[in-house]
């Protein structure tokens, strides 16, 4: 399953934070680490299943990947 990093938008209240975790997890996905400088979590979250989470409205989803400075 691919990684995804997971963060709260700027002005979202923090349980949303705490409720998009737990739909992560009800949805087949495990959490692989937890932010503590910025509000977000990364998870292993099946492909066929994230377009569910990208439907809120509360945060930002990215794939994880390599970066490579340019």
């Amino acid at each position: 399953m691919p990684l995804y990093n997971i963060t709260l938008k700027t002005n979202a209240p923090v349980e949303e934070l705490e409720k998009a975790k737990a739909f992560a997890r009800e949805k087949g996905g495990v959490i692989r680490h937890e932010y503590s400088i910025i509000k977000g979590f990364t998870v292993e979250f099946p492909d066929d299943t994230v377009q569910t989470l990208k439907s809120t409205e509360h945060v930002h989803i990215e794939q994880d990947g390599a970066v490579s400075p340019h």
